[in-house]
């Protein structure tokens, strides 16, 4: 790994777990980051701390990414309302990875344990304005985090801060709002660009019905076109693998996946090794992710972990989880999870030609280019003769328009979580618990539009190219501009042209 100047270190010790999971920075390994109130606030102060980089481009991504937490650890204060820095901060998951020797995880493992008591009084010490919704929707996976652990004093930490959480969700403020000027700067800023919520909400609207539009031509090719389509969808997702299959199912979707990008020479980069398997008991809440081979770790495997439903589970809950490796939607999921989405993008991050391009990496681009992959594949032909895969691509972006607008009307106000649940029931084929779920995520993840929205980025900017390059303009050539730029902020991507 190369050595980190001052300015940049300042940065990545103040997201110490991305550094050392999506970026690969392995000095990170077994240690937390300060996360109490004094903590945050001397990491604030060393940013900015030496001279920028050389190049104007990486000058300006590392900019972003400080304005960024300074909005969100300094101005903000969301380590004092939300509990997802410092689940970050306590996950040992990263060590079932197999970047290094078996002994040498366990070892940091272990290093990162002893210092669970540590990192849970910090918690503790900040957490002071975490509402009662947030606490609600998070207690679930807090509880969780213990689990397999048998290190006594980790376990005793770990139950200061349940209960902690526990006495949140039953006494916390009951608004669990950001506020609409304080969502559109932590967006704006995150990314470099100013955000009008309002045109946000609208372009989800419009977005929405263009959706719907293609939904229902795509139930018509399927030859159910007098039918509800969102009735269709639910249909169709009932015809799935059992759970022994859905792994199997995800490996020979994951080979169309990169064979079509290949054949389509749709990014840069056409080469690692991509593996299919049970994601480990620790990701296990995930139903489907790429853990990709980090830019500073030595060349590897990348894996597409696949979690089927826990045989303990009743059979309706079984059956729920099952749907979403629908034979409709999990061809949508592989091809944003593998290639020309995650897989394809951990492929060029490797080969970005700074530690400014490789670690500072943007969600809302990542996730916007995974989005975009897959309304590129069906542009491209992708399983063109059959249906379903189409369909599969438009539920999935009807879910994520829906979050950008449930994330809105939340923060601003104008929505409460029963009203986003049912704008998830009318305008998707989530219906009960599962839109209710969709609509809390809102009050702890106010960020989760992103897909969306870097969608909506790269696919302007590509018809900005369109336009500018005129005859030599090439998916390729563009594609290969934006991901040498890493996964650059959302304001940032305009500079290729």
């Amino acid at each position: 790994m190369t050595e980190l100047d001052p300015r940049l270190r300042a940065i990545t010790d103040l997201n110490v777990a991305d550094a050392r999971e999506t970026g690969g920075r392995h000095e990170y390994d077994g240690t937390i980051q300060d996360l109490s109130p004094e903590g945050v606030r001397a990491g604030l102060a060393r940013l900015g701390e030496g001279a920028a980089p050389a190049d104007p481009y990486d000058s300006a991504h590392l900019r972003v990414f400080e304005d960024g937490l300074r909005t969100q650890y300094g101005e903000l204060e969301l380590h004092r309302r939300n509990p997802l820095p410092h689940l970050a901060n306590l996950d040992l998951a990263c060590y079932d990875r197999d970047y290094a020797p078996e002994a040498e995880r366990a070892a940091a493992k272990a290093a990162h344990l002893a210092l669970w008591p540590e990192a849970v009084a910090h918690a503790i010490a900040s957490l002071d304005r975490l509402s009662a919704p947030v606490a609600r929707s998070l207690a679930g996976v807090i509880s969780g985090l213990a689990t397999g652990i048998s290190d006594e004093a980790a376990l005793d930490a770990h139950g200061l801060l349940v209960a902690h959480v526990e006495r949140a969700a039953a006494v916390g403020d009951p608004d669990a709002a950001l506020g609409g000027d304080a969502l559109a700067k932590l967006m704006g800023d995150n990314e470099g660009l100013p955000v009008d919520l309002g045109r946000l909400a609208e372009r989800a609207d419009a977005e929405r019905d263009r959706l719907m539009s293609l939904l229902a031509e795509a139930c018509a090719k399927l030859g159910r076109g007098g039918e509800q389509p969102l009735q269709v969808v639910r249909d169709l997702v009932r015809q799935h693998p059992d759970a022994d299959g859905v792994i199997e199912a995800a490996r020979i979707g994951t080979e169309k996946a990169i064979a079509f990008t290949r054949e389509k020479d749709l990014v840069p980069y056409h080469d690692g090794e991509c593996l299919v398997g049970l994601a480990p008991e620790s990701r296990r809440w995930g139903m489907a992710m790429m853990t990709w081979n980090s830019p500073g770790e030595p060349e590897g495997p990348s894996w597409y972990h696949i979690t089927p439903p826990d045989p303990s589970w009743s059979a309706q809950e079984q059956e729920e989880w099952l749907e979403v490796f629908s034979d409709t939607t999990l061809p949508a999921i592989n091809v944003h999870e593998v290639a020309p989405g995650h897989f394809s993008h951990g492929r060029a991050l490797r080969r970005a030609g700074s530690d400014v391009r490789r670690l500072l990496q943007s969600m809302s681009f990542a996730e916007g280019w995974a989005h975009y992959g897959e309304e590129l594949c069906v542009e491209e032909g992708f399983e063109a003769d059959d249906p379903r895969f189409e369909i599969g691509v438009w539920i999935e972006a009807l879910i994520r328009v829906t979050r950008l607008a449930c994330a809105v009307g939340v923060h601003t106000g104008q929505m409460t979580v029963e009203e986003g649940a049912r704008r998830f029931a009318s305008d998707t084929h989530l219906t009960g618990p599962a839109a209710l779920s969709e609509a809390r995520r809102a009050t702890f993840d106010p960020t989760y539009g992103r897909y969306t929205w870097g969608k909506w980025v790269i696919m302007d900017l590509r018809e900005q190219a369109r336009k500018e390059w005129g005859a030599g303009f090439t998916l390729r050539r563009f594609h290969k501009a934006l991901l040498d730029l890493g996964s650059p902020p959302l304001g940032l991507v305009g500079g290729i042209l």
